[in-house]
């Protein structure tokens, strides 16, 4: 059985919640394998809308295992509070679906804090844009061995040693920042109270996930943030904390590499961006307006504006190779209908010479001019269409030279955000 890994190819938003839960109906097990609850994933079933921050989004569909992974930063309280308002839409969530590593750091008050106060105190110019969640502290937290995680809250002496190593870490952090210490008891009486919710999904899914694979089930990665956030590829320090890439799958839930069958890059058809940051293709005009008017375009976490730009090939080529990206779904297409040229970004000029990539050295890439081909666009709607009949002719030149231009085939295209309206090209679960 094949195993499939997806990932965002851009800077987010690219749309994998649609596409994981239509592809979740083929899986046994869907797997969240890194990120926390800073990105957010909207689904759109039969008219209902569910908003996913922390959980997998298969977890939405009946009979299939969700698991947290390893690799995720976990904030206890925001998860059960999400549990609570996915189940108050009709959707069962219990043990039996729902299982997280037992080796998950978890994201405590004073990482969302120190969060915050950082940014309030940086500079204009190297504020990153966070969302001021944690995510980032609790991830420091973890390569500086001081997390508390999942299976620490089952035993008390080992939890409070925790809290101690902690605080004597981020409590002079605070004080530098103008920031009141800690109150020890009180998080040590909060993190007692939530682990008996907690601790009922808690089990070892480096295990589980291996005893899957061995059992022939197909296996479902779910990434969270686009590959251009990534804390070593993606355009640095305006990045996430964690690896986004395709090889982030195997270690943010303890399986080899060698379980990956497929990896599918979500691509939006133009480009957006929430937060600081280069963007080579964005849009200042009425063009830029009108794309981010069409596609909604407003984060489902934050409700921030995204940035809007035309489709950028170079750094989509990019992102594929950096996480093998063996096909890719293409999304809101739609959003272009009416459009009467569009454009795609084929690579950069730097300084007068003209580069296929973009550069790693932050100058640089804030000196990158695009350098944009044009394409007549289309009047017909593409929207609701579930074949390449449905499609107008220059509909389907566009997608055909995208994927020339990135070096990457179109496995899924995807017309709306209602999950049936999606023409499959190839199956990435095929054996």
């Amino acid at each position: 059985m094949a195993n499939v890994v997806v990932v965002g190819a851009q800077w987010g938003d690219e749309g994998k919640g649609k596409i994981v839960d239509w592809l979740s109906e083929r899986a046994d097990v869907i797997a969240r394998f890194q990120g926390g609850h800073n990105a957010g994933h909207t689904l759109v079933i039969d008219g209902k809308v569910y908003k996913l921050h922390a959980l997998p989004s298969g977890v939405v569909r009946g009979g299939k295992l969700s698991v947290i992974g390893n690799g995720v930063v976990l904030d206890p309280w925001n998860l059960l509070n999400e549990i609570k308002t996915i189940r108050e839409q009709g959707v069962e969530i219990s043990p039996e679906t729902l299982m997280i590593a037992e080796n998950t750091p978890l994201i405590l008050p004073y990482h969302g804090e120190l969060d915050r106060a950082r940014e309030e105190a940086a500079s204009k110019g190297t504020k990153i844009g966070t969302t001021g969640r944690g995510i980032g502290p609790c991830y420091e937290d973890k390569v500086g061995r001081r997390a508390i995680r999942v299976a620490d809250l089952a035993d008390e002496a080992t939890l409070e040693a925790r809290v101690d190593r902690a605080l004597q870490h981020h409590d002079p952090l605070r004080k530098g920042l103008g920031v009141d210490p800690i109150d020890r008891d009180a998080l040590i009486a909060q993190l007692h109270e939530i682990a008996p919710q907690i601790l009922q999904y808690a089990g070892p899914v480096w295990k589980v996930m291996n005893d899957k694979r061995k059992a022939g089930k197909r296996i479902l990665f779910e990434g969270a943030q686009g590959s251009l956030l990534d804390i070593d590829f993606g355009t640095y320090p305006f990045v996430t904390s964690s690896n986004v890439i395709a090889g982030q799958a195997a270690t943010g839930v303890g399986i080899g590499p060698t379980s990956i069958d497929y990896v599918l890059g979500i691509v939006k058809a133009y480009t957006t961006r929430v937060g600081e940051g280069p963007f080579p293709t964005e849009l200042d005009d009425a063009d830029g307006q009108r794309l981010g008017e069409r596609g909604h375009e407003f984060g489902t976490t934050t409700g921030r504006k995204r940035r809007c730009g035309w489709f950028d090939a170079a750094l989509v080529r990019q992102t594929c190779a950096t996480s093998g990206v063996t096909g890719i779904s293409l999304t809101k297409l739609d959003v272009l209908d009416g459009f009467e040229t569009l454009k795609i970004c084929v690579g950069y000029e730097l300084d007068g010479a003209q580069m296929d990539y973009l550069p790693t050295a932050a100058d640089q890439q804030a000196r990158c001019k695009p350098i944009y081909e044009e394409m007549p666009g289309w009047s017909e709607s593409t929207e609701g269409a579930r074949s390449w009949n449905d499609l107008p002719a220059n509909a389907v030149k566009y997608v055909r030279r995208v994927e020339e231009l990135i070096g990457c085939p179109v496995a899924l295209l995807s017309t709306s955000p209602e999950r049936d309206d999606t023409i499959l090209v190839t199956d990435p679960f095929a054996d």
